[in-house]
């Protein structure tokens, strides 16, 4: 028997959005594509996985800022738990680091959200059949970007800083002493060319690097 009977099943879509009207409008021109079907939606980053290991999507379409965990974060652990979904990042911030991330996340591709929805499709076709896909915008920023010049424990460091925590905070909660994270800290600021944590905190997410 020829393998024609395999033509009406539709590429099965996990879309992952905080924002219940893009989601919604993402989930509506995705279900007009034929060869389309969003298998599940979900509002947070740690759902995702769970979402995946139920409904068996094709392709896993993940915001980037998700309460709960990353877009980024989730990419990689889909990779480990569920191999055989593609991952599409899709994003608002076209940040130079985000895009690395996501590649060593093992992302298939990664769009800024302002593009056609038909760009949106094409890519889903283009990473099922193996392909990556990248804004080329996006690409040469993040080629003259250059890597992160943070080691993890700066940028968990830096993370912890975010909500102006003092230092004995950070340490208590990153269990280190006060000491190691006044180092730390010092040299992420050295690193991103600024004067303070709140400024380098600030610098970092620009980069994409938090």
């Amino acid at each position: 028997m020829p393998s024609h009977h395999r033509s009406p099943a539709r590429t099965r879509v996990l879309l992952a959005e905080d924002q219940g009207m893009m989601r919604g409008a993402l989930a509506l021109l995705l279900g007009l594509e034929e060869d389309m079907e969003v298998v599940a939606q979900v509002a947070r980053g740690d759902a995702i996985v769970d979402a995946a290991l139920t409904h068996r999507p094709d392709v896993a379409l993940l915001d980037i800022e998700l309460p709960g965990m990353s877009g980024l974060e989730a990419a990689a652990e889909l990779r480990g738990r569920v191999p055989d979904c593609r991952v599409l990042i899709l994003t608002t911030f076209g940040r130079p680091g985000y895009l690395r991330r996501a590649m060593e996340a093992g992302a298939a591709g990664f769009l800024v959200k302002d593009g056609p929805v038909e760009e949106l499709a094409a890519a889903i076709r283009r990473v099922l059949a193996g392909g990556t896909v990248v804004d080329p915008a996006l690409a040469t920023a993040a080629l003259s970007a250059g890597p992160n010049p943070l080691t993890a424990r700066e940028c968990d460091v830096l993370k912890a800083a975010v909500d102006g925590a003092t230092v004995s905070d950070i340490a208590a909660r990153l269990h280190l002493s006060e000491s190691t994270v006044r180092n730390y800290l010092s040299a992420a600021i050295g690193k991103t060319g600024t004067r303070n944590r709140m400024e380098a905190v600030r610098e970092a997410r620009q980069q994409g690097w938090l």
